[in-house]
């Protein structure tokens, strides 16, 4: 399928019952499905928009205006991208540029500013090159691998980091603190593992569950917001590990 002939599948409030979110399509009753499509109910109204590959394309992009954003920035007057993914034998035929400039042209139509995106080379996010080739530039950096890049439309003030992650690592305490919110139905299992992985170590665990943006930008310790573990005070993931390397991180 030329992407010239493609007609992105737009989901919104009245159809994604329907449609899915393409993130867990044949899990649908799961505890991370069921808990997304409820965050996603509420985001719609924020400005949430996804658009998808049509079948039997396999990809999407997730996007919402800075002022509601999942990730831990400022960007106020930006679309924020959450995620673009594309798998399979979609890739490398140009769909990952086309959801890129389907949002790019979405955010200038709507009047904002630009579009802003944390990226990260180490795990499953998307990295910077897809972004550079379409416009975007480095703004600012963070350990232990993100970057946050933006495709402005003009001179405006630029987004930027939330930081103090340290700080907000050092306000977990002892232990292994999980922080995770509601905007990837991965996420679940992913703390599930954890707390399970600290019990069997002997070591205190907590999960914190990130009701809102608010609650994000004060809590997380990583500009990727939506899930982080802290370990006695100290960042210790802001991705899911599999649960013999969690295990042995806990020093078991």
């Amino acid at each position: 399928m030329a992407t010239s002939d493609v007609q992105l599948v737009n989901v919104t409030a009245e159809n994604v019952e329907e449609t899915g979110f393409f993130c867990f399509m044949s899990k649908k009753k799961s505890q991370g499905y069921q808990n997304k499509l409820t965050w996603l109910r509420n985001r719609f109204s924020e400005g949430m928009r996804i658009k998808m590959l049509p079948l039997p394309e396999r990809g999407f992009i997730e996007y919402i205006p800075g002022e509601s954003a999942w990730r831990s920035i400022h960007a106020d007057g930006y679309m924020v991208i959450h995620c673009l993914w594309v798998v399979g034998k979609s890739k490398k035929k140009g769909f990952s540029r086309l959801l890129l400039d389907t949002c790019i042209d979405d955010a200038r139509r709507s009047g904002m500013r630009g579009v802003a995106v944390v990226t990260s080379e180490k795990v499953w996010m998307v990295g910077k090159k897809v972004f550079e080739g379409a416009g975007f530039e480095l703004v600012e950096s963070a350990d232990p691998a993100f970057s946050l890049m933006v495709h402005r439309f003009g001179n405006d003030e630029l987004p930027s980091f939330a930081g103090e992650w340290e700080a907000k690592a050092e306000l977990c305490g002892e232990g292994l603190t999980v922080l995770y919110a509601d905007q990837c139905p991965y996420i679940p299992d992913a703390v599930a593992l954890a707390v399970d992985a600290a019990t069997e170590a002997g070591r205190k665990a907590t999960a914190v569950h990130l009701e809102t943006r608010s609650d994000l930008m004060q809590r997380s310790p990583s500009p990727y917001g939506v899930f982080g573990m802290v370990l006695d005070g100290e960042l210790l993931a802001y991705h899911y590990l599999l649960k013999k390397d969690l295990v042995r991180l806990l020093g078991v």
